[in-house]
């Protein structure tokens, strides 16, 4: 009884540590819809570190967390209509933050457990690939939620 639990023990612990790479990510890899390389071919190497590798941006170092124009921001990978400026909100973070995306259908949430946290990540649901994350944190009364983006991860295109 005490090996099978050991054994128990053992192999959760490996489990686990084949969901991480190296850096303590979560092994984003197996969800994309296609190959790390090619998505290297596609994107700059700001998007690529942010969508592929799961990075973040530094909060008031990136394109979109001051913008106020009018218009919508598609990802950086496939053009694909994510956000709109009318939910755009000054969250005070320094990335910018949005109420939802224009269609829940076009993202997904998925657990993140990486760095030490566990929190739910924002990825492209035809893609894979990570935008940001969402909280529970945003205006009450515009349905509670603040989806903080990676400015790298999207572009924007004025109205």
């Amino acid at each position: 009884m005490k090996k099978s639990f050991s054994a128990v023990i053992i192999l959760c612990a490996v489990a686990a540590l084949g969901c991480q790479n190296s850096n303590g990510q979560n092994n984003t890899a197996s969800r994309l819809s296609k190959p790390p390389a090619e998505w290297k071919k596609q994107l700059d190497a700001n998007a690529y570190h942010i969508m592929v590798e799961s990075g973040t941006e530094p909060p008031y170092h990136n394109a979109y967390w001051n913008n106020h124009q009018k218009g919508v921001y598609v990802s950086a990978a496939t053009g694909e209509v994510l956000f709109t400026s009318d939910d755009k909100y000054d969250s005070g973070t320094g990335w910018p933050s949005f109420v939802k995306p224009v269609d829940v259908k076009k993202v997904k949430i998925v657990t993140d457990n990486t760095d030490g946290m566990t929190r739910d990540e924002v990825i492209e649901r035809s893609t894979g690939l990570h935008l940001g994350h969402v909280f529970d944190d945003g205006p009450a009364d515009r349905g509670g939620k603040r989806y903080c983006m990676n400015s790298g991860a999207l572009k924007f295109i004025k109205k």
